[in-house]
């Protein structure tokens, strides 16, 4: 092949990734744009007092699965009870813990076992034991089953439900005081909403007090520092501007409300999968639009969660390669959505970005890097503008980055610190580099061994709240 060849074979892979660079550029300045608009104009409606305090509420279930949670369950129970919400009831389901898990809830909240029969109106593992108490005013239920999975857990939870709405949350997860309310408000709203999801935002080093926070403050482990900043930039940008035309093809397993009733209809969550959340919610927008029912699928930036991140890298690359191949799985499971005009924006937007910016970039980038390499060993790159091209690339993301950060820290009325302010504007172009790269590295190998390892969760450590004691977790 002569060099005249491979000059217009790498000019034409030149401006794949130029547009491919500004494309992206462009749709997160448009994603946190929209969605720092969306937090202020809702924050000025609230000092306005334009917002209509709302008296009306549905009844939720609460499900929380637990498999070797006791470092945490009886902590996220006890936050649950102070919630500012009339009807609710609270299920935990024990997945086979073999960590003292049931036992240290029955203890916690005082619970009786009764011989009531679990009803399976979808399928899920065979129940142990069921305890219940209404001691704490609230009704609160235990169910202790064979181990099944997170997905077989929750299907359980829901079998148990009394209420016409589920609330599904992780055990190492906390809920704000106003939270449930203000997920629960786009159902009032709107009479076609099968399903919400709230806000995710990273509890290390955050004090929470009776459902508020009583002291915010970046974590000092740069590890955590950097998702804070990565969960407010992913959580503020794209899901309020997909929430725009009902696009949002996932809802955090930690924080998402969902119509009971159309659960039970599609057969509740998939225990096939490694990302049971982001599945559902895939299947839930198909089932609908192949049955041409009105719905929607909405997204509550004032209804937060806050839960725990990672705290080492390992355990970091754990949780970030199942999620890969839980998108993955997603993905390819529903692949007939993409390009199909029947689903509109959502598969020429939502379906396009998770596919390529998501699924495929950590390859799509690897080509990128090894073109990069072999034009400049030929020297037939002009590494001058490509340079330019990636200072501005990562300026821009950290940029946006700091945008969302301090946007949802000025919506929520956080207090920060000089030091924390320097630290996050400092930390974001550290993400960049940083965080960015090495999850780059485990989203490419994550579906090396796919076939033997697709259900292999791995273990994380959990950690008390406020600092306490740490106790290291199986997770299926």
């Amino acid at each position: 092949m002569d060099i005249d060849t491979l000059r217009v074979i790498f000019r034409v892979i030149e401006f794949f990734f130029t547009v491919y660079l500004l494309a992206y550029i462009l749709f997160m300045i448009l994603a946190v744009t929209v969605g720092a608009v969306t937090l202020y104009e809702q924050r000025i409606n609230k000092i306005g007092m334009k917002e209509i305090e709302r008296d009306y509420f549905v009844p939720v279930s609460i499900i929380i699965p637990a498999h070797n949670e006791r470092v945490t369950v009886c902590d996220t129970v006890k936050s649950l009870l102070k919630l500012d919400y009339q009807i609710y009831e609270i299920i935990v389901v024990d997945d086979g813990s073999t960590d003292g898990t049931a036992e240290l809830v029955q203890s916690c909240f005082n619970m009786q076992k009764i011989t009531r029969p679990l009803r399976r109106t979808i399928d899920c593992g065979h129940e142990t034991g069921i305890w219940v108490t209404y001691e704490h005013g609230r009704a609160i239920t235990l169910i202790s089953k064979v181990n099944g999975g997170k997905a077989d857990a929750l299907n359980a939870g829901i079998n148990a439900s009394e209420y016409p709405y589920v609330l599904c949350m992780d055990a190492d997860s906390m809920l704000q005081n106003d939270s449930l309310r203000n997920i629960a408000a786009k159902v009032i709203e709107e009479d076609d909403v099968l399903a919400v999801g709230g806000m995710i935002r990273i509890i290390n080093s955050v004090t929470l007090k009776d459902g508020f926070v009583a002291e915010y403050k970046l974590p000092e482990s740069l590890v955590q520092c950097m998702q804070v900043l990565e969960y407010d930039r992913s959580f503020l940008a794209s899901r309020i501007l997909f929430d725009k035309f009902n696009g949002n093809l996932i809802i955090s397993g930690a924080f998402g409300l969902f119509q009971k009733a159309f659960l039970l209809d599609i057969g509740g969550y998939s225990t096939d999968t490694m990302g049971e959340d982001m599945e559902l919610v895939v299947r839930m927008h198909a089932f609908a639009r192949a049955n041409r029912i009105p719905y929607k699928i909405r997204y509550a930036p004032d209804a937060v969660c806050w839960s725990q991140a990672p705290s080492t890298l390992r355990d970091l690359c754990r949780q970030r390669r199942r999620w890969h191949i839980g998108l993955f799985q997603s993905i390819s499971r529903h692949r007939g959505m993409l390009f199909d005009l029947r689903y509109g924006a959502l598969s020429f937007v939502s379906f396009v970005y998770f596919s390529v910016y998501e699924l495929f970039s950590p390859y799509i980038e690897t080509f990128g890097v090894i073109s990069i390499a072999l034009a400049f060993r030929l020297r037939i790159v002009n590494m001058q503008s490509m340079t330019e091209l990636l200072l501005m690339y990562m300026l821009l993301s950290a940029l946006m980055g700091i945008t969302a950060f301090f946007s949802r820290v000025m919506s929520m009325e956080l207090h920060l610190s000089k030091r924390d302010i320097l630290k996050a504007v400092l930390v974001s172009f550290v993400e960049n580099i940083g965080l960015r790269t090495l999850l780059f590295w485990t989203r490419f190998t994550a579906l090396i061994g796919y076939i033997k390892k697709k259900n292999d969760w791995g273990t994380i450590k959990r950690h008390r709240y406020n600092g306490m004691d740490e106790s290291e977790d199986d997770e299926k």
